[in-house]
């Protein structure tokens, strides 16, 4: 059996870092992949976007939180986990998200965007 996600793709917002209480990094990614999605009535070029959840740990986990910002360009490869949980009336939940393996930085920086 194959659980295998690759993905390349613009970060949404910047990391959110945390240390567990045994000092380990976790950060959580937000990430954009774009798909081409066929022509629109006049012929223009389609795309449609998705949004993946990305979680790393470790030092890739310090990189990302050091390094890394919104509309970075990242390739991330890792591994579907989904979770669930009962809300308080006991409906369930669920929460698919990539856990990565590794995380590549790709391209320049992106331009900062004046104020």
């Amino acid at each position: 059996m194959v659980n295998k996600v690759i993905l390349i793709g613009n970060l949404t917002a910047d990391p959110e870092v945390k240390a567990t209480p045994k000092g380990v990094y976790v950060a959580n990614l937000r990430l954009a992949t774009n798909t081409y999605a066929g022509k629109d009535e006049e012929g223009n070029r389609k795309e449609q976007t998705e949004f993946h959840d990305l979680v790393v740990f470790g030092k890739q986990a310090e990189f990302a939180g050091q390094y890394l910002r919104k509309g970075r360009l990242v390739y991330a490869d890792g591994r579907l986990k989904t979770t669930s949980w009962a809300d308080s009336g006991g409906h369930k939940h669920y929460r698919t998200e990539v856990v990565l393996d590794s995380l590549t930085v790709l391209g320049p920086k992106p331009q900062e965007v004046a104020a």
